[in-house]
């Protein structure tokens, strides 16, 4: 069954600052690992871009989302940790706030199926208040 995931970052500049240039500067790059990735279904983009940080899903303006689809779990956790993305995924202190909450769900969808930001933002508050369950969990769960 297909995976879906959410996360959100606070970023500690605009996106046209020296601060997050590196971070901008590789998205393309970051991208279009993901979508040669084996395993890879879908990811989020916004109408007038091949990225996602120009979607603002919440009232806070540094506040960007990161949605995509993959065939299972394992698939998605070694794009995150073991392909290219790692390196970046390492430094982003430098452009994003430490998060105190959850900031990252999965949960599975029906073939076929892409998810909505207001779903991703709905799965990410029921992990924050019930915590991990078949409908909202992370990477250290069994589900």
């Amino acid at each position: 069954m297909p995976l879906a995931q959410f996360n959100i970052a606070e970023a500690l500049d605009n996106m046209d600052s020296p601060v997050m240039a590196d971070f901008v500067n590789n998205i393309d790059r970051i991208n279009a690992l993901a979508d040669e990735y084996p395993g890879f279904i879908w990811r989020l983009k916004s109408d007038d871009s091949d990225h996602a940080y120009d979607i603002q899903a919440y009232e806070d303006d540094a506040m960007l989302v990161n949605m995509s689809v993959w065939k299972d779990k394992e698939s998605l956790f070694q794009f995150v940790y073991q392909s290219g993305h790692v390196e970046i995924f390492k430094r982003r202190k430098e452009w994003f706030s430490k998060m105190m909450k959850m900031h990252m769900v999965l949960w599975y969808v029906d073939e076929g199926h892409i998810p909505t930001i207001e779903e991703g933002k709905k799965r990410l508050e029921y992990l924050r208040e019930h915590g991990e369950s078949e409908h909202a969990f992370t990477f250290k769960s069994n589900y």
